[in-house]
């Protein structure tokens, strides 16, 4: 069946607190590394009290070191925030120190709050507006080194000079990322999980445009899907009620951690707010495993993704584990176990 990764977030929640997040992914990743996933990304995002990974650079190298067969990498680096020359240096670096294990996706939103993206680029020279196209093509001179003839540029490398850029992935939740991904020749992946846009248009978009470039020969899209899987759909669905307040507090501009499950049960909801749980559930998948497959189908099946990677946000770290397992069994990554 398609293959299965993981997008993790470094989930806060009310009785974990950031430093032991960043330990759960360590644990996480050790996790699905046995259950046979392909990859597992880190996300990049700043301010938020619910998120405890603002630097994937370090916590790949971290995961990396203690896992064996992973691919790890950044789902994504928010390229706006950062030097195209250290993103460069940095990811060469792990790439030098895991050969072949290494990912690096981009992104060309903040990834926080306007204030805080303004504090992580007040010292980065640039031009106003979005200049996402810029940083890219920069960083690829950085491994091409074709840059103009006399270009100050030319007297600096990065380092180490002798470690090849790993892969580079374009995230995207709209049709300008997969058509820019397209025109580029580069991976593409879709957060369908927040995504307004039609992830079928994106997906589809992505591969009948795609152009290859010295950084792919072929397409390859990667659909990142929120699911929360359990042994019943009772219990899944029980599970899921705590991401369903927190994703109703995001809506409103609450940046909480997640909730508990019991909190998110007594919380007085109005209709109005059920009816935008309801709206919200067409982009989270919840049940049993069978359940969570009959729902993936259709979507797989218009999308044709090459792979997914999954993103499970709950408030208990075993059952998050559990989750997992689950889904590796049912997309026949392990055996199933027998009772």
């Amino acid at each position: 069946m398609i293959p299965l990764s993981v997008l993790d977030l470094s989930v806060v929640t009310t009785a974990t607190r950031p430093a032991a997040a960043l330990r759960n992914s360590i644990d996480l990743a050790r996790h699905v590394d046995g259950l046979g996933y392909l990859r597992y990304w880190l996300a990049e995002h700043h301010n938020l009290a619910s998120v405890a990974s603002p630097a994937p650079d370090v916590m790949i190298g971290q995961i990396a070191a203690v896992t064996k067969r992973l691919r790890v990498g950044a789902g994504g680096v928010m390229l706006p925030n950062h030097a195209p020359l250290v993103v460069a240096e940095r990811f060469k670096m792990l790439e030098a120190l895991f050969p072949g294990r290494i990912d690096l996706g981009l992104g060309r939103a903040p990834g926080t709050d306007a204030a805080t993206a303004y504090a992580l680029r007040s010292r980065l020279a640039g031009r106003d507006g979005d200049d996402f196209l810029e940083r890219l093509h920069e960083l690829t001179l950085w491994e091409t080194r074709d840059f103009p003839p006399g270009h100050p540029y030319n007297n600096v490398v990065a380092m180490p000079d002798d470690t090849p850029l790993p892969p580079i992935w374009l995230l995207g939740s709209s049709d300008y990322s997969s058509e820019l991904a397209a025109q580029v020749g580069m991976g593409f992946a879709f957060a369908h999980h927040f995504a307004t846009h039609e992830a079928v248009d994106a997906m589809i978009n992505y591969r009948t445009r795609f152009k290859a470039s010295g950084w792919r020969s072929t397409p390859y899209a990667i659909l990142a899907v929120a699911i929360i899987a359990a042994e019943s759909d009772e219990e899944a669905e029980r599970l899921a009620s705590s991401f369903e307040l927190n994703r109703l507090r995001r809506d409103r501009g609450q940046y909480l951690p997640l909730p508990s499950v019991e909190e998110a049960l007594a919380y007085p909801y109005t209709d109005a707010d059920r009816a935008s749980i309801a709206r919200n559930g067409s982009r989270l998948f919840v049940g049993s495993p069978a359940t969570v497959i009959q729902k993936l189908e259709p979507l797989i099946a218009a999308t044709r993704p090459d792979e997914l990677m999954v993103i499970t946000a709950v408030y208990d770290h075993e059952a998050r584990k559990r989750s997992y397992s689950l889904l590796a069994e049912a997309f026949g990554l392990v055996k199933k176990e027998v009772a």
